[in-house]
């Protein structure tokens, strides 16, 4: 089953994402795109960690996600992405312009076939100003149009607003 999981900052999808991965009683694979970069970001990391339950695994890949994805996923496992925005801010920022339309079919690609259940944390960015700037502008284009072509091969989609989801696509919570 593909999961997707909206929200903006702070709103409440990472933790929604790892409750519904607690709760499946599968084996759980979290996979973090994020690159520690800086004091700030380090700090995030750590938040996450704590509160992520010890047995859980740990990959962190923030560039070939599909290619972790296809090895990681199988029957009775739950594969948990945080978060897909900082996976396309990573791609952004390469000097290879070819490798994010790459990655990003590959990730479309393998998706809708892989076993297990799939959860995909993502910021929406696309509900405020648009952006100054043809790189930030560029990335809340990009992120639109894959939480668009995720959403469409996704069972369930979630937005989650102050801590609270709501489901814009399948079955309840």
């Amino acid at each position: 089953m593909l999961e997707l999981i909206l929200g903006g900052a702070r709103s409440g999808k990472s933790r929604l994402a790892e409750r519904l991965a607690d709760e499946s009683g599968l084996d759980v694979v979290y996979i973090a795109t994020s690159q520690p970069l800086d004091g700030e970001m380090n700090a995030r990391v750590v938040q996450h960690r704590a509160r992520r339950p010890a047995h859980w695994a740990l990959i962190e890949e923030p560039l070939a996600l599909a290619h972790v994805l296809g090895e990681q996923a199988a029957p009775g496992r739950c594969l948990l992405v945080d978060c897909l925005t900082l996976w396309l801010t990573n791609l952004l920022l390469l000097d290879d312009p070819a490798r994010l339309p790459a990655e990003r079919e590959a990730l479309l690609d393998c998706v809708t076939k892989l076993p297990g259940r799939i959860l995909l944390v993502s910021n929406e960015t696309g509900l405020g100003v648009v952006p100054l700037g043809e790189l930030t502008r560029r990335y809340v284009d990009e992120a639109g149009w894959l939480h668009q072509a995720l959403a469409e091969r996704s069972q369930r989609v979630l937005f989650t607003v102050a801590g609270l989801p709501m489901v814009l696509k399948g079955e309840a919570l």
